[in-house]
């Protein structure tokens, strides 16, 4: 495989919107953002920044001609603050001005009076103040309230899960240029180009049609860019509509870190019920989502963790119950997983937490009650083509659960302050948007008269090879030379109503749009050479590698000489083709219904060692089997599902994010926030596809690869949880994520009463 992309960053070729060259004129915009995470505005004083050299103008809320308003599913955040602040990072201006450097300058000579509030950060706290930004969510399957007393052992417990920044290469950022008349273009680093451009054309107050968004790549999103990238181009739009200037905004890493949101913390509450032979009876669970301080996506973000509450188990009597609280934080916004990995965690933490009770191996717990085909979900829908148990089955024939078992004892008698442990880790992932009307999308494609190939399509390359694989889409109908395609840029004008690039959807709906586009050209030029065949079933007339082989034998016609004899004959060189999944629907009034197309299946297995003086571990081996149906691109698949399970590594281990009680994030900066490296890598990771699987929701049977590895990383912290209990096994201990070594330490010594507050 020949990534296209991959060679260019390599080069340093790859552009990117701060890459991009500016028009003479270009000014630059600077956000002055609160210092105060909640209090009403008393007064703001712009004349000392408008003083300085260079301002051209300074934006805010009254400036705007249209609606104060960024909120997606609810509107709930304004653009710029006007009368009330609800977070630390919250915009209240924007300084304009001939460089970054003097727009920087200027914002730091405004001046604001905020009459403090009462600051909430902990989403029980905002649950107990009624706070909450949507009316709760339930998912119920069975009675649970029957089923308890058919249960041989009841658990209950808490888990808590923290956040996690996005830490993209690219900071936000935007690039707006004036069009003709009152029209504009923005070139926006965003998952969203059609979000941005509804946004930008209510808050100027023209329609979308005047309103261009063209989005080259993005340098890495992981949901971070679906909604939290719209009000930068928002605020470069509305300076450059007014001043009629090119503007540009490119986010300092700092300012992007205390400005924007990150992945949901939870609190939750379980209950499980199981037989003595480790059947899952009946589960319930409570989860206290952060939301922060307006809805973005968290309401569904939560949806999602409601949809997974149970992972990859059938388990018959569940009911589930989400709060989405409002606090005084940065509004939490979509991340790799959208939810779904905060409820995993819980069910998780319910069978370690239940196994500890009866004495038995949580992997045994897991196994039992894996889901298979007939299975009903909480919300309705029932399994189909489940691979749950032949993952598990064919990691149990390469790894020997047993022998890893019995090695993981031996080490653990013969070894006092070094301690291993291992855990399994099997996921389930819907993939669909679960808001059903986003689950469409549109390809262009243009073949041009030298053989060449343009398309375009609704799907945002992030470094995660969506481009790679459209490309190859198409390179395989055509069977063409993969140099003679050409990827566009994704614009809102080539492409309109376009669904983000987000929910591991990238490569299904906007590959199969591109498959049915290439297909309904490839149909239009064999009926038309089957013509100059004499060839009466069009059929026969195949074309590979750029030959044309009629009923198998190859004849004088090549590519190139097809399509410059269909161009003269007046075929038709373009086409536009539409898809929407087939066969999804959910009713969110009584939360049942097939949300999902398909689900995809794995698991993983973790071995660690813990040094039980430092609190310190290292990664042994990560073992994975995963049902990745049949793999467009292996090596991007197999590079996308090493990446995030790294990535879910971290945010189970070292990634911590810290606010204060007054909501200011501690954790703001590259030297106070720490994300995996080179050294954390596990010594080994095997990441093997299983062979069985095959998928007609997506092109060519393949499977969405980008967000359902994350879950994996899960599993690392019970397998160093049970290190931990190798060392203390009498000790029970609260189940809180991540595991930072500092934890670990205090739970290898301390009383589990007499931890310090951030540290339980």
């Amino acid at each position: 495989m020949k990534n296209f992309d991959s060679e260019k960053h390599v080069r340093g070729e790859s552009q990117f919107v701060d890459d991009l060259p500016v028009p003479e004129g270009t000014l630059y915009a600077h956000v002055f953002y609160s210092r105060v995470a909640h209090g009403r505005i008393v007064s703001i004083d712009l004349s000392a920044a408008n003083a300085m050299h260079g301002v051209a103008a300074i934006f805010t809320a009254k400036d705007i001609p249209g609606e104060n308003q960024i909120g997606g599913i609810v509107q709930d955040e304004p653009l710029l603050a006007e009368h009330h602040v609800h977070f630390i990072g919250q915009p209240i201006a924007v300084v304009v001005a001939d460089t970054a450097l003097n727009a920087r300058s200027a914002a730091a000579q405004i001046t604001v009076e905020i009459e403090k509030l009462p600051v909430i950060t902990d989403p029980r706290d905002a649950f107990l103040n009624n706070e909450l930004l949507v009316p709760p969510i339930t998912f119920e399957l069975g009675n649970t309230n029957a089923a308890w007393t058919q249960c041989d052992v009841v658990i209950e417990g808490i888990a808590e899960t923290g956040g996690q920044e996005h830490l993209y290469l690219e900071t936000q950022g935007a690039f707006a240029v004036p069009a003709e008349g009152d029209a504009v273009k923005v070139v926006s680093s965003t998952q969203s180009p059609t979000a941005v451009q509804r946004t930008i054309a209510q808050v100027l107050n023209i329609p979308m049609h005047k309103v261009e968004v063209d989005v080259l790549r993005l340098g890495g999103g992981f949901g971070g860019k679906e909604d939290q990238a719209t009000p930068w181009a928002a605020m470069c739009a509305l300076a450059s509509s007014s001043l009629r200037r090119p503007v540009k905004m490119i986010l300092h890493r700092q300012d992007d870190m205390r400005m924007t949101g990150k992945r949901h913390p939870y609190s939750s509450d379980f209950k499980i019920g199981l037989k003595k032979d480790g059947t899952v009876l009946a589960y319930e669970a409570a989860f206290y989502q952060n939301g922060g301080a307006a809805a973005d996506l968290s309401p569904a973000v939560l949806q999602r963790t409601m949809f997974h509450c149970t992972n990859s188990y059938f388990i018959p009597n569940v009911k589930a119950v989400g709060y989405s609280c409002r606090t005084n934080l940065p509004p939490n916004t979509a991340f790799r997983g959208f939810g779904g990995p905060q409820g995993k965690f819980v069910i998780e933490a319910a069978i370690f937490k239940a196994a500890e009770v009866m004495k038995m191996d949580p992997f045994f717990i897991q196994k039992k009650n894996l889901l298979k085909n007939g299975d009903e979900f909480p919300y309705g829908q029932i399994a189909e083509r489940c691979q749950a148990v032949p993952c598990w089955n064919l990691l149990e024939q390469k790894i020997s659960i047993d022998d890893v078992k019995r090695r993981t004892a031996d080490f653990n008698s013969a070894n006092e302050w070094k301690k291993k442990g291992f855990a399994l880790m099997p996921i389930c992932f819907g993939i669909s948007f679960t808001n059903t009307m986003m689950n469409q999308a549109s390809a262009l494609v243009h073949i041009y008269t030298d053989g060449s190939v343009g398309i375009s399509t609704a799907a945002v390359e992030m470094g995660q090879g969506v481009n790679m694989k459209i490309h190859g889409i198409a390179q395989r109908i055509f069977s063409i030379n993969a140099e003679r395609i050409k990827l566009e840029s994704t614009n809102t004008t080539r492409v309109a109503n376009t669904s983000p690039t987000a929910a591991s959807t990238g490569a299904d709906l906007n590959g199969k749009a591109v498959q049915l586009a290439c297909s309904v050209l490839l149909d239009r030029l064999k009926q038309f050479v089957s013509e100059q065949l004499q060839q009466p079933d069009s059929a026969k007339i195949v074309i590979r590698d750029e030959k044309l082989f009629n009923d198998g034998k190859e004849t004088e016609w090549t590519w190139p000489r097809l399509i410059l004899a269909a161009n003269g004959a007046r075929i038709s060189l373009t086409a536009q083709h539409f898809y929407s999944t087939p066969n999804i629907h959910f009713d969110r009034e009584t939360s049942k219904g097939q949300p999902f197309a398909y689900h995809v299946f794995g698991t993983a297995l973790f071995q660690v060692t813990l040094d039980c003086l430092r609190g310190t571990y290292g990664i042994d081996a990560v073992n994975v089997v995963h049902d990745a149906g049949k793999s467009l691109q292996p090596v991007i698949d197999r590079s996308q599902a090493e990446g995030a399970i790294m990535q879910g590594i971290g945010w189970m281990t070292m990634e911590e994010i810290i606010y204060n009680n007054e909501g200011r994030l501690i954790t703001d900066a590259l030297s106070t926030y720490k994300v995996p490296d080179i050294h954390f890598t596990p010594a080994e990771m095997n990441v093997h596809f299983l062979d069985s699987s095959e998928n007609p929701f997506a092109p060519f049977n393949s499977k969405a690869i980008g967000e359902p590895p994350f879950m994996y990383g899960i599993g690392v912290y019970f397998a160093l949880m049970n290190a931990v209990k190798a060392f203390r096994p009498d000790v029970t201990f609260p189940v809180i994520a991540p595991m930072t070594p500092e934890r670990a330490l205090c739970l290898l010594y301390k009383e589990v009463g007499t931890l310090a507050p951030s540290l339980q």
